[in-house]
């Protein structure tokens, strides 16, 4: 019988499958749908410091009043209405959960400033998530802003909420580090529980008619997992950190890929967000059945097979494959 258990930041789960932050999780039914149809962890919406900030919501105030001066450059922030007005709603819905599952239930924080990072950081621990994930999303938009103020940025934070708070912290990292190794060494250092790689920036289009910016949410598509994919590949066994792969995937193979690459657990949203919270079910199944076919005992056992450290051709994470894949176009 195939053992699909593993481990992620010390946590114990059943299986590698586990949804990422998404409005599935912004109530209740929906945190008991994911874990009904097998969820080994739930991840929970994030909450953003700016929708619980009184100096935030004055700032979009100011801004709705320049509205009709301004509109092009406003009309990208969102309404005030579609933000939560505080934390307790979140943290309520913590402790709901915690009280109603039986599986990890790990928060998710997008902050802005220091103090705004280690004070919810400390609330969410105090409603009782089992770990945290900081979902930071640092767009470097300043010329006079160098990659060390990028990389320090994510390392300040990261040690002053591991300063306040006893759960493990998993941090969402950017993919466009210079020297995404080395960062990945020294988050590792600075005391990061896992790395999720990566967060999906949303990029802006552009609305030729009306001359303004207009943001789009768009699903993953299965061709991006092999970002993240490659990355794991080359990380596992030089980081202690546990890693976690998000980002394009959509089926049970997808999920084999990521644990085959060295992934602790994978990370599905648009998937889910597509099918519905039931297709879980059929992503845990398709993992047991493969792994049965290929006869792997347990998920420990195939983690890291096909990572840069274990296959037959490590340069294929390299140059040399990319000079291959040009030469195998016919």
């Amino acid at each position: 019988m195939t053992d699909l258990t593993t481990t992620y930041m010390g946590l114990t789960l059943k299986n590698p499958i586990v949804p990422s932050a998404s409005p599935l999780t912004r109530k209740l039914d929906g945190i008991k749908q994911l874990e009904d149809a097998g969820a080994a962890a739930i991840t929970m919406y994030s909450l953003f410091e700016e929708q619980i900030d009184i100096e935030a919501l004055a700032q979009h105030d100011f801004l709705e009043q320049t509205v009709f001066m301004s509109a092009e450059a406003t009309a990208y922030f969102p309404k005030a209405a579609d933000y939560n007005r505080g934390p307790d709603g979140y943290l309520d819905l913590i402790c709901d959960a915690k009280a109603s599952v039986d599986i990890p239930v790990i928060g998710s924080l997008n902050g802005v400033t220091t103090g705004g990072w280690t004070r919810y950081a400390r609330l969410i621990e105090e409603a009782g998530a089992d770990a945290l994930e900081l979902n930071v999303y640092l767009i470097p938009t300043r010329t006079s802003l160098t990659s060390d103020g990028v990389e320090n940025t994510y390392l300040e934070i990261l040690r002053e909420v591991k300063a306040q708070v006893k759960i493990p912290v998993a941090l969402k990292l950017s993919p466009f580090f210079s020297a995404l190794p080395n960062m990945a060494h020294r988050l590792d250092r600075a005391g990061a529980d896992a790395l999720v790689l990566f967060n999906r920036f949303y990029q802006p289009d552009f609305d030729l008619e009306e001359l303004v910016v207009t943001p789009h949410l768009v699903l993953s598509t299965p061709w991006e997992m092999r970002l993240p994919l490659r990355w794991i590949a080359l990380l596992y066994g030089h980081v202690a950190a546990s890693l976690a792969l998000t980002s394009g995937v959509h089926t049970a193979k997808d999920a084999v890929k990521a644990v085959m690459a060295g992934a602790n657990i994978v990370n599905v949203c648009s998937a889910l967000l597509e099918k519905g919270p039931g297709y879980i079910a059929e992503l845990v199944q398709g993992f047991g059945d493969w792994m049965a076919a290929h006869e792997y005992e347990s998920v420990d056992q195939m983690r890291g097979a096909l990572s840069q450290r274990n296959v037959a051709e490590p340069a294929a994470f390299e140059r040399a494959n990319y000079m291959k894949v040009l030469g195998s176009w016919k």
